[in-house]
């Protein structure tokens, strides 16, 4: 069984509500758990938060966060998890930041740097991956099937 049909049924039989705010991942999560059927009993939105001021309307992470630490950044990643949480009021809650490039990177943020960050309940964590293969369509790929992963991993 697929990755996301796992964590389709899992949210079902917990009776939990599911919320996802991507950025460089453009929806392709959202598009990844929406793509089962039943995802509606467990699916309460996708946000694609692409610029910096979508995450600062829609998801209202500081103006602060973004100017000291940047969007793709631990701390703006947090902001838009602990936020969505608010919004939705989703019990799990996924955002994504990342670089997916090919171009857009530097030596501090190189392109493949992604921060996904999960909300089950109340607990938060934030985890930072550097995907090597400096494909975008591959980084988005790669960062759909980490987010995947790590979902099934907390709410089993």
């Amino acid at each position: 069984m697929s990755l996301n049909k796992k964590i389709i049924l899992l949210l079902k039989r917990k009776k939990v509500k599911i919320s996802i705010a991507e950025s460089c991942t453009g929806g392709l999560l959202s598009s990844a758990i929406t793509s089962v059927s039943g995802s509606s009993k467990v699916f309460t939105m996708g946000l694609v938060t692409y610029s910096n001021h979508a995450k600062t309307n829609i998801l209202k992470v500081s103006h602060k966060i973004i100017k000291k630490y940047g969007a793709v950044s631990d701390q703006c990643c947090l902001a838009m998890v602990n936020n969505l949480s608010k919004i939705s009021k989703s019990k799990v809650c996924v955002s994504i930041t990342g670089i997916a490039g090919p171009k857009g990177g530097s030596k501090q943020k190189p392109v493949g740097l992604v921060y996904i960050g999960i909300r089950f309940r109340n607990k938060v964590f934030v985890y930072k991956c550097n995907f090597k293969n400096k494909d975008r369509a591959n980084i988005q790929r790669q960062t759909v099937k980490k987010s995947l992963n790590l979902l099934l991993k907390l709410i089993k």
